[in-house]
């Protein structure tokens, strides 16, 4: 429980500090976060819940939360892929 409170802190902090949000909708959130612990737990690094870890070191770097999707996603859609960060303006 306590490593699930210290990455949502951080990813409060990160949506905040480049003007996004998380997404209010906290089971999603919760899910997420579970996901990006369960990831961390297993390869040692936290990538996108929702996206698959590949044998390639290189992708894989691509698809550690925040990805380097997301403020695409997050420009053009209004969220990234998972839904974990919205824009401030989003719901």
């Amino acid at each position: 429980m306590e490593d699930e409170k210290k990455i949502l802190k951080e990813c409060q902090d990160f949506a905040k500090k480049n003007g996004f949000k998380l997404n209010p909708n906290e089971k999603l959130v919760d899910f997420l976060i579970k996901g990006l612990l369960t990831n961390e737990k297993k390869y040692g690094k936290r990538y996108c819940p929702c996206r698959v870890v590949l044998d390639n070191h290189q992708e894989n770097n691509k698809i550690i939360c925040p990805c380097a999707y997301m403020r695409d996603e997050i420009k053009n859609k209004g969220q990234c892929h998972c839904g974990l960060f919205i824009k401030n303006n989003s719901f």
